[in-house]
């Protein structure tokens, strides 16, 4: 994962957080955790764990 596909997860996450406070409605809301659960948990495999192209 790149870091602008990584910073537009946030944005999206951020923005369903958002759209979950106009609407009021729990879907939103859990959408939005696991959403980002899922870019957080993408993000530091890749920094951590991920394959590198080093040899």
């Amino acid at each position: 994962m790149g870091p602008y596909a990584f910073f537009a997860g946030l944005l999206l996450g951020v923005m369903g957080m958002g759209k979950w406070q106009e609407t009021g409605s729990p879907f939103w809301l859990w959408g939005s955790v696991a959403f980002l659960l899922l870019v957080l948990g993408w993000g530091l495999g890749a920094v951590f764990g991920g394959k590198s192209g080093k040899k």
